[in-house]
């Protein structure tokens, strides 16, 4: 039987944060012949009255392989958060192709998870609750997903904070929350824009190793929005440089880092030479 990633819908959540759906073993089956994301021309526009439209995308074309982490490096305005959202099915493309798993995307999908750069909890619920919402609105809050949520908590270093509130955690643990928000009805896509702008340094980077140990861990497939190129070189399998708007693909650049990756790999020759690469690519240098 042939499974469908349009049709399918998980059914049941295991202990494990290791992900091996029926869906997954057909995705593996047809990944010689269909990448997971593929993005042809995709072009966006906005009408403005009395005035030309403003072209926010001119031409961007890639293809995303499952498991893979792909960032998109650019500077602000430049209409990643924008192509993020076409992804998403949050808002429609002026024109291009979009497709997850072979299935073009009109609107946002069940099996996809959003972290936005503000945790955006909601105050009057506790965390665990907060994590929960999502199984809410799926009608899926059972016995399972409560045992998900913590196994999550505990992932990211929450235990024991499962009855707190939002106004008690730091930025950064509030983000962590937002993190295991995002994951807890198993997302084969994860999408963040700039998850981790507003965090300070060093508990930036300690998100950035937190995002790869998950992603280890859950197999999900991810496209990451930021404008660091330190971060973008450092969590990425795949940086996909930004120009400025109309935005099109001044360079896509493969990260042949191991794993898994280290605070010293950081002052690396090789880490160095990835960073000038999109520093050139970003019109930054020469």
């Amino acid at each position: 039987m042939r499974l469908d990633f349009c049709r399918i819908r998980p059914s049941s959540l295991d202990r494990k944060l290791k992900i091996n759906t029926d869906a997954q073993i057909a995705t593996q089956g047809r990944a010689a012949s269909v990448p997971f994301g593929h993005f042809k021309d995709v072009h966006q526009s906005f009408n403005r009255p009395g005035q030309a439209p403003l072209v926010a995308i001119e031409k961007i074309t890639f293809d995303l392989k499952a498991g893979h982490l792909v960032t998109l490096l650019g500077p602000s305005g430049c209409g990643k958060t924008t192509f993020l959202k076409i992804v998403g099915g949050l808002i429609p493309a002026s024109g291009g192709t979009i497709q997850i798993n072979g299935c073009d995307v009109a609107e946002p999908h069940p099996d996809f998870g959003v972290v936005f750069q503000q945790a955006n909890l909601m105050p009057w619920r506790s965390i665990l609750d907060n994590v929960l919402f999502p199984m809410e609105i799926l009608r899926r809050l059972d016995a399972a997903a409560k045992l998900r949520a913590k196994e999550l908590l505990t992932l990211v270093g929450l235990e024991g904070f499962e009855h707190a509130y939002p106004s008690q955690l730091s930025g950064g643990m509030q983000q962590r929350a937002a993190l295991c928000r995002a994951l807890i009805h198993k997302p084969r896509l994860l999408l963040m824009d700039e998850p981790f702008g507003a965090l300070d340094e060093l508990t930036r980077m300690e998100m950035q190793d937190l995002l790869l140990d998950i992603r280890d861990k859950t197999g999900a497939t991810v496209l990451f929005v930021t404008h660091s190129i330190s971060e973008a070189v450092y969590i990425s399998d795949i940086v996909a440089v930004f120009s400025k708007r109309p935005a099109v693909i001044a360079d896509y650049i493969e990260v042949n880092l191991a794993y898994p990756r280290s605070a010293e790999i950081r002052y690396s020759a090789k880490f160095t030479s990835l960073e000038h690469r999109a520093s050139r690519a970003l019109g930054i240098t020469r």
